[in-house]
């Protein structure tokens, strides 16, 4: 059975457990999230000792798998058999596991919770257990087994997730704040959700997290960030690039090229989009992530000040400027010089010919 993470975390509040979990997925989080469940609260403490088994998928099979799942439980209800790195297991596709497999998957035993973990990445769909797992209309998915494929959010769903994550915990996110964690760190929800919960904790009764405490947090400059140089950009204000410029360079370690780099890369590719739009719609916004006027004042300038062909030279400039930031035809530049150059080349019109050659 396909479920999502809400529908598992359902059933788990109401202790309702299946005989087999298969996670998998490019994003960990839910990965990570669903299998601490299950380990911790399966089993009282009690019974932990005895009948819950934690494997690697570096350090098993198929067959020492299948071995701890057929396991009765001692003195105890349940048994919790947990195979974390699941991917890792070198057999778990190969011919000549699949029949204890698939006869363990369409007959589980009962009193067992198997819970796999496979991270980062899914099953071959062509193969025999990634088919058997998803089903279909003529071969349905074994009863007992609940699939979750855990997929990276898009960038437009990251901002809408952030907010649902800190209502679920009773709180308040401004839309500032929300813009800027979720361009800042992006859909690595597993950091993501680390930040917000660290903020949470120091959140003063009443308030809700704003962009102050989201700068003295995460450690961005409230005056000194990649947003206020993208801002600069737009403005075409030449001091305050330079003065960010200056920052950044003093503090390599708080402002590492590669993820402003993303960043200004994510602002002009958008810029880019806008342009071959007929109008900019509400709809256009929100698929971009949009939501908040706040949000889109940079990008209204931004279209005023760079026409779509200079948008489009500048993203060329930024990915020339990633593949300098890793060693390609940089020469002796440092990053602080790399970033400089990009800045002084979005600032100054050179035609593009006269740069790359």
């Amino acid at each position: 059975m396909n479920a999502s993470p809400d529908e598992i975390l359902a059933q788990l509040k109401q202790r309702q457990f299946a005989p087999v979990y298969f996670l998998q997925g490019e994003e960990p989080y839910y990965i990570d999230l669903l299998a601490g469940l299950l380990e911790q609260h399966v089993l009282p403490e009690a019974d932990k000792g005895f009948n819950q088994v934690v494997m690697y998928g570096k350090d098993t099979d198929v067959a020492g798998i299948l071995g701890q799942a057929k396991r009765y439980p001692m003195m105890a209800e349940r048994s919790v058999v947990i195979v974390k790195e699941a991917q890792a297991v070198a057999d778990l596709e190969t011919e000549k596991a699949w029949p204890f497999l698939e006869a363990y998957l369409k007959n589980p035993l009962q009193s067992t919770v198997l819970v796999f973990c496979y991270k980062h990445k899914t099953l071959d769909a062509r193969k025999k257990l990634g088919k058997l797992l998803a089903g279909d209309k003529k071969t349905p998915a074994p009863a007992g087994t609940v699939l979750l494929t855990s997929k990276k959010l898009y960038d437009n769903q990251v901002a809408p997730w952030l907010s649902q994550y800190v209502r679920s915990k009773g709180q308040q996110i401004t839309p500032q704040a929300t813009n800027m964690l979720a361009e800042y760190i992006g859909g690595e929800l597993s950091r993501l959700t680390n930040e917000v919960d660290k903020m949470l904790l120091n959140l003063l009764p009443g308030h809700s997290i704003d962009e102050d405490l989201v700068q003295r947090m995460v450690g961005i400059s409230k005056d000194y960030n990649i947003f206020e140089l993208q801002s600069a950009l737009v403005r075409r204000d030449v001091l305050k690039a330079n003065r960010i410029l200056i920052y950044f360079e003093a503090n390599p370690k708080n402002n590492p090229i590669i993820p402003n780099l993303t960043l200004l890369f994510n602002f002009f590719s958008r810029l880019l989009a806008l342009h071959q739009l007929p109008t900019v719609a509400e709809a256009d916004w929100l698929k971009m992530g949009l939501r908040f006027p706040i949000q889109r004042r940079d990008y209204q300038t931004g279209l005023k000040v760079f026409d779509f062909g200079r948008c489009r030279d500048i993203v060329h400039l930024i990915r020339r400027a990633d593949a300098q930031s890793k060693g390609i035809d940089s020469g002796s530049m440092t990053d602080g010089e790399i970033l400089r150059e990009l800045v002084w080349l979005v600032l100054h019109p050179v035609p593009l010919h006269a740069i790359t050659g």
